[in-house]
C-alpha cells in the first residue's frame, strides 16, 4: 500500500493482515560514521581496519542507526493519523547493515484492538521487517502502537 494511495489511516481502517511498503533508503558511510561517533562510538561501526577482525568483519552500522531508519521509513510508509505514537517495541538484527545498503521496508499489522477503557483509540501490533538491496533481513522491529478512532464529524 502506498502512502500517496491513502491520506490518513484511523483505527478503523486497519486489519490484521494488511501489508505496507516503503522506498528506499540508502545509508552512505558517512551518515554512519556520523551516527556512530555521537551515538554508538565503538570501532566496528567508525573504522573499516579496525572492524575487520570484529564479528562483524568489516564495518557495520550501529543496530540503533537501523532503528532510526527504520522509524522513517514507517512514518513515510504507514500513514497513521495522529501519528507514530508508540509503546514499547521488540527488535532483532539479525545481520549487520553494512555501507551503501539500500534498505527498504515491508510492515504487516499483526493485530488490532480496540482499548476497553479508551473508546477513541486501541492499538496495533506492527511487524516492520528490514531488507537490504540483497533481500537479506537487517532487522526485525514488532511495535506496539496506539492508533485513534475516526473522530465522529
Amino acid at each position: 500500500m502506498s502512502n500517496q494511495a491513502i491520506a490518513r489511516l484511523y483505527l478503523d481502517d486497519l486489519v490484521a493482515g494488511q501489508v505496507f511498503y516503503s522506498d528506499d533508503y540508502v545509508l552512505d558511510e558517512v551518515r554512519l560514521k556520523d551516527f556512530a561517533r555521537e551515538f554508538d562510538p565503538q570501532p566496528f561501526h567508525l573504522d573499516h581496519e579496525a572492524a575487520l577482525p570484529t564479528l562483524f568483519g568489516g564495518l557495520a552500522a550501529s543496530g540503533w542507526h537501523t532503528a532510526a531508519i527504520t522509524m522513517r521509513l514507517m512514518v513515510q510508509s504507514v500513514p497513521i493519523a495522529g501519528g507514530m505514537i508508540g509503546a514499547g517495541v521488540e527488535v532483532s538484527w539479525p545481520q549487520p547493515t553494512r555501507p551503501d545498503d539500500r534498505l527498504r521496508l515491508e510492515s504487516r499489522i499483526l493485530e488490532v484492538a480496540p482499548s476497553n477503557s479508551k473508546p477513541d483509540r486501541g492499538w496495533i501490533r506492527l511487524e516492520s521487517l528490514t531488507f537490504n538491496h540483497k533481500n537479506e533481513l537487517v532487522q526485525r522491529l514488532v511495535s506496539r502502537i496506539l492508533v485513534f478512532k475516526r473522530p465522529n464529524d
